[in-house]
């Protein structure tokens, strides 16, 4: 009897996506069992336009706060619900698939049975938009082999999903990571491979989008390294330290520094000039890694807002909220 391999679904997540969840369901092809598509609040017509594409819908009770991580729990609970693949290929709704990465990641995964979840190379649909869709893409450009963690796409075990209970529903960013972690403490790996897997529609045109996007990486990175950054890995931690170094401390000592010394102590604040220097020319000194450097830099601040934000949250006991930038 020929072994007919095993059997793969796919989860959507989005919302307000329009034209491109309708791409995004077009570039799943064939072959796969089943395809949920779990909407978060959408108003243009997204869970019509899944539902006559063939998927399967699940639309998201608006009475709890949306996330990521709620919305792809929602999608292995749908697929539990039937009989349960063997993998399932998670996608945002922004994103389309590319042709070869089902095969490719399949046959990945089944030559390496401790391998939990794999994910290759997404790329930005139009890196030449904006410099903040560039940065995006370079962002993406992981290292090849071994990981800590994937990202919002990628090919992933059920068995490994079942074993950890799935990803965090609590966290409103920083959920892949954080899942991945729980998975490696359970002996199993996360890979990166070397093969394009998705194109991705960051649409970030304006700095305000880049600045909220900061913000959200920074109380994400603050939540992870109040859950784990006492563990080995320190997981968080070294973000989280950046961000309240360049956006807070610095600040802090420059500002001090004049009240007590004068004006001519401001020449402490050349260090962000000189950081902007010091990334550009390590990553080559075009005029793009002039603009990145100049954006990262800035950022920092953004990140500290958001680590701020965190700690305000949990010292008030208020719940967290989403933090979108589109």
């Amino acid at each position: 009897m020929i072994d007919p391999g095993p059997t793969v679904s796919a989860v959507i997540i989005g919302r307000n996506e329009g034209a491109r969840l309708l791409a995004c369901l077009a570039s799943l092809g064939k072959g796969l069992e089943r395809i949920i598509y779990v909407d978060s609040g959408s108003t243009d017509g997204s869970v019509a336009a899944a539902r006559a594409a063939g998927a399967e819908i699940v639309v998201l009770d608006t009475d709890t706060p949306f996330t990521a991580a709620r919305a792809r729990n929602a999608g292995i609970a749908a697929l539990e619900r039937g009989i349960g693949p063997d993998l399932v290929q998670f996608i945002d709704g922004d994103c389309t698939l590319d042709p070869d990465w089902i095969r490719k990641a399949t046959a990945f995964l089944m030559q390496n049975p401790k391998v939990a979840a794999v994910c290759g190379r997404r790329r930005e649909r139009a890196p030449d938009v904006s410099v903040y869709n560039r940065m995006c893409d370079a962002e993406w450009d992981t290292p090849v082999g071994e990981a800590k963690a994937c990202g919002g796409d990628a090919l992933i075990r059920m068995q490994a999903l079942s074993e950890v209970g799935g990803y965090n529903p609590n966290l409103i960013a920083g959920e892949e990571p954080e899942m991945c972690l729980r998975m490696r403490r359970m002996g199993w790996v996360v890979w990166r491979l070397d093969a394009e897997m998705t194109l991705h529609d960051a649409a970030m045109t304006t700095a305000r989008q880049f600045f909220s996007r900061a913000r959200r990486a920074g109380y994400a990175a603050a939540e992870g390294a109040a859950m784990y950054g006492a563990s080995g890995e320190r997981h968080g931690v070294a973000t989280t330290s950046r961000a309240l170094v360049w956006g807070l401390v610095l600040p802090v000592i420059i500002l001090l520094s004049c009240l007590i010394f004068g004006p001519l102590a401001l020449w402490i604040a050349m260090i962000y000039p000189a950081q902007v220097v010091r990334l550009a020319l390590r990553d080559g000194g075009s005029r793009f890694e002039w603009e990145r450097g100049l954006l990262l830099t800035l950022g920092k601040f953004a990140e500290c807002r958001g680590v701020l934000d965190y700690y305000w949250r949990r010292w008030r006991g208020h719940d967290a909220e989403l933090i979108e930038y589109k």
